[in-house]
């Protein structure tokens, strides 16, 4: 009875802090409801936390834009963008590294993450009572941003699609060697046309009341409770969706991929609240084009082939519904109507709905569906595991 007492007080500070992993449950075989209680209270306690460090990596990022002229549309490509997506290497890099491998789950998550981005940001600007919208005329500055995202995710998908040429040279890939150098040369650019813009869409801001040290000092630390944090709390998602027996595919789109997400959910959030547009919707893309170059060191990670060449050839419709929606989003910065019909203009209705739409098919494509056949190769062999 003692042990027993000991290893609930054991579990349940495991459930707070996110020490034990997403094996959490299997303590508790004698007790499997009890303990997969506790795994969905890992999963709440460790997302409180990444929501609590979010509220101050945005507050901190913002100060840096302000006491250094960086400009809040370079922080949130930049500062805001790297800091939430580091949880997505980590889990990724985790994922291709154990054994056995699932590099599926680690593509799916990338990709699915950039969605549920893309969701986000539209959910925010429906949500959003201002007078000023989100994805107007004065965000176009973005576009050479999306455009990028653009460009670097229809590599993912070319090189999804030409999965049986040897296109990889030491088990490196050439698709993500490309998109590595292709999001750097982006940044490249985009740095240049800030330059010489001058950051003319930037938003009048109070001074900010912190110091360059401080400053940096706060987003670095929230930068680290955030990339713990998240780092436990994918593999507790991973832990969850098999409990529920739901497909590896879809898992590795939409579960994990949001639970990765939630970094860029809080801190795109905080920055709407705060009246920084350019911020919130530079985190978004930036987010984006980040997650597509995470793909090369995971890639570089996985020592059993190109990562591109053995994943299923579901994620490339992830990947054609990234780029149709950010299309939409792109003529979103653009499109100056006098009168506006409902459903058909390039706004964020048509984002939210277009972005569920594609989350619905690829269910109904996941193994767990029934509609497709499945591979054993390509599908998360922890899939059908029994819980």
């Amino acid at each position: 009875m003692g042990s027993t007492v000991e290893r609930l007080a054991a579990l349940t500070l495991g459930s707070v802090f996110g020490l034990f992993g997403p094996d959490l449950y299997k303590f508790f075989p004698e007790l499997s409801r009890l303990g997969r209680m506790l795994l969905f209270l890992q999963f709440v306690g460790l997302s409180a936390v990444i929501v609590l460090a979010g509220l101050y990596l945005t507050k901190y990022a913002d100060a840096i834009a302000d006491v250094t002229g960086l400009g809040r549309t370079l922080a949130g490509l930049v500062l805001l963008a790297a800091a939430t997506s580091l949880p997505e290497l980590a889990v990724d890099c985790a994922a291709v590294i154990k054994q056995p491998p699932a590099p599926d789950l680690a593509v799916g998550a990338l990709v699915g993450s950039s969605l549920f981005n893309l969701l986000i940001l539209g959910v925010l600007d429906l949500c959003h009572r201002r007078k000023e919208r989100i994805l107007s005329p004065a965000s176009a500055e973005h576009a050479l941003a999306a455009l990028a995202t653009i460009i670097l995710t229809a590599i993912v998908i070319v090189f999804v699609v030409l999965k049986d040429l040897p296109l990889s040279w030491m088990a490196i890939g050439l698709g993500p060697t490309l998109i590595f150098c292709g999001y750097v040369l982006s940044l490249r650019l985009i740095y240049m046309d800030q330059k010489v813009g001058g950051g003319q869409g930037e938003e009048d801001s109070e001074p900010s009341p912190y110091s360059t040290t401080h400053a940096i000092t706060g987003y670095l630390v929230a930068t680290a409770v955030i990339f713990v944090a998240a780092a436990y709390l994918a593999p507790v998602a991973d832990e969850i969706a098999i409990v529920t027996g739901l497909g590896g595919t879809f898992v590795g789109s939409t579960f994990v991929a949001l639970t990765t997400s939630l970094p860029e959910v809080v801190t795109t959030a905080v920055a709407v609240r705060i009246g920084a547009f350019n911020m919130a919707v530079g985190n978004v893309l930036g987010s984006n084009a980040f997650n597509m170059a995470i793909l090369f060191p995971v890639d570089i990670c996985y020592r059993q082939g190109s990562l591109l060449q053995v994943v299923g050839t579901t994620h490339a419709i992830t990947g054609g519904a990234v780029i149709i929606i950010t299309g939409v989003l792109c003529m979103s910065f653009f499109y100056r109507p006098k009168k506006k019909y409902w459903l058909i203009e390039p706004d964020a209705t048509l984002i939210v709905l277009l972005a569920i739409g594609a989350i619905v098919c690829l269910y109904f494509l996941s193994p767990a569906a029934g509609l497709v056949p499945v591979d054993p190769e390509v599908v998360m062999p922890a899939a059908g595991a029994s819980p």
